[in-house]
C-alpha cells in the first residue's frame, strides 16, 4: 500500500479516537418483559386482563388469594414433585447451587437439602405454619450449608462465590443467585408481596429498594429484581412448577410467571 494511503488511513483513525475520547456509552439494561397471552387469561386472569397498577395488583390479590394450604411437613413430597431434576426422576434440583441431589437426601444435616424459603421468614416473622410459611411458590429445595449462608439476606447483585455456590453470590448483607434463576427469584418475591397484603390475619409483605431489611416485612432489592424479571425469563422448569403447584397442591398461580410483564405495570 502506498505510503500517503497509509498515512491516510492513520489520520483517519487517531481522528477517530480523538471523536471517542470522553464519549460515555449508555448503559446496557434489559428490555422490559413483552406482553404475553395464556390459556389462563379467559378464565383464571380474567378479572385481571387490562388493568395495570394497583388495580392490577389489588385483582390479582383476589385472584391468588384463593388457595389450598400445605402443611410444613407435607413440603418433603411435595417439592419432590415440583423440583423433580427433568433429566434425573430420582433427583431433586437445588435452587441456588443447581445440584441435582437424591430426593432421600431431605434433612438437616450436612450433604442434605432441606427446605428454603425464597421471601425469608424473618422478613415478616411468619415461621413454618400453614400459609406465606408453606406457600409452594416460594420454597424450594436447597443444599442444607448454601440455605444457611443465603440465611435471611435481602436479594442484590455482587459479593463472592462460596462452596456449592454454582455460581451464587453473596457478601455481609446480599445474596445474589446464580444466573439461569435470578427471574425466578424475583417472580417468588414478587408473587408473594401481591398474595399477602395483611387482610388475612398474615404480614402485609412488600418489596423495597433496600438491604438489611432484616425483621421487618419488607424484601429487597426491588429495582434488581425488575431487572432479574426481565434478564431471566420464564422457563420449562419454571412453568412446569407453576403448572403442578396449581393443579396438584394449591389451585393458584404465580402471575408473574405467566405474565412477566405485569411486574413493570405494578411496579
Amino acid at each position: 500500500m502506498p505510503a500517503a494511503r497509509i498515512r491516510s488511513w492513520k489520520t483517519i483513525a487517531l481522528a477517530t479516537s480523538a471523536v471517542l475520547v470522553g464519549l460515555v456509552l449508555p448503559t446496557a439494561t434489559a428490555a422490559p418483559a413483552s406482553a404475553t397471552t395464556t390459556a389462563y387469561d379467559d378464565t383464571y386472569y380474567a378479572n385481571a386482563i387490562g388493568k395495570t397498577g394497583t388495580a392490577l395488583k389489588s385483582s390479582l390479590h383476589t385472584i391468588i388469594s384463593d388457595q389450598s394450604t400445605l402443611s410444613y411437613s407435607a413440603l418433603w413430597n411435595a417439592l419432590k414433585v415440583t423440583d423433580q431434576d427433568p433429566n434425573n426422576s430420582s433427583n431433586v434440583k437445588l435452587l441456588y447451587s443447581g445440584i441435582s441431589r437424591s430426593k432421600t437426601l431431605n434433612g438437616g444435616n450436612s450433604g442434605n437439602w432441606n427446605r428454603e424459603h425464597v421471601w425469608a421468614q424473618s422478613h415478616g416473622d411468619f415461621g413454618t405454619s400453614a400459609g406465606p410459611g408453606t406457600d409452594l411458590h416460594h420454597i424450594r429445595p436447597e443444599d442444607v450449608t448454601v440455605n444457611s449462608i443465603r440465611g435471611n439476606k435481602d436479594f442484590d447483585n455482587g459479593g463472592s462465590s462460596f462452596t456449592n455456590s454454582g455460581g451464587s453470590l453473596t457478601d455481609s448483607n446480599s445474596f445474589e443467585p446464580r444466573d439461569a434463576v435470578k427471574g425466578d427469584v424475583a417472580r417468588m418475591i414478587l408473587y408473594m408481596a401481591v398474595r399477602y397484603e395483611g387482610d388475612d390475619g398474615w404480614p402485609n409483605l412488600e418489596p423495597n429498594d433496600s438491604v438489611n431489611n432484616g425483621g421487618t416485612r419488607f424484601h429487597g432489592r426491588l429495582s434488581v429484581l425488575k431487572a432479574w424479571n426481565d434478564e431471566d425469563p420464564p422457563d420449562s422448569f419454571e412453568e412446569r412448577r407453576n403448572e403442578l403447584i396449581y393443579t396438584n397442591y394449591q389451585g393458584n398461580r404465580n402471575p408473574f410467571i405467566d405474565h412477566p410483564e405485569w411486574v413493570e405495570s405494578i411496579w
